[in-house]
């Protein structure tokens, strides 16, 4: 992935992050464009060697099921708290990302804003 593709990444991944209520984006003492509510994060972004990495929080179950697809990975050092990772995202994941980052956001989120989400999202 070259920066120009991470950057594009990177854009959608605060595309979707930042349209979430009172969302913030903080970039922490690791250089990683972290998403926050509340205080708590619930995206975590960066690049290394091997590409651009996105990681996000789940629960312990969902995590799981996850973990069963080749292309998720427990999350280094915070991995045993439910988070999960993604190297290298591509097209055909998005739709999925999107909707595990707004459960990520509504693990994080405190219940006025669930509440506020839930309602406006009623099926």
């Amino acid at each position: 992935m070259n920066s120009r593709e991470t950057a594009e990444t990177l854009e959608n991944v605060r595309k979707i992050c930042l349209k979430l209520p009172e969302a913030v984006e903080h970039i922490d003492g690791f250089g990683h464009n972290t998403f926050k509510i509340n205080g708590k994060s619930f995206v975590i972004s960066g690049e290394s060697e091997k590409g651009f990495r996105l990681s996000f929080k789940s629960d312990r179950e969902t995590q799981e099921l996850l973990l069963q697809k080749e292309y998720f990975f427990k999350t280094p050092y915070i991995g045993h708290h439910g988070w999960v990772s993604i190297q290298n995202p591509n097209e055909e994941n998005w739709s999925e990302l999107t909707d595990l980052i707004q459960e990520a956001y509504l693990r994080a989120a405190p219940k006025r804003l669930i509440k506020q989400w839930n309602e406006l999202h009623k099926k």
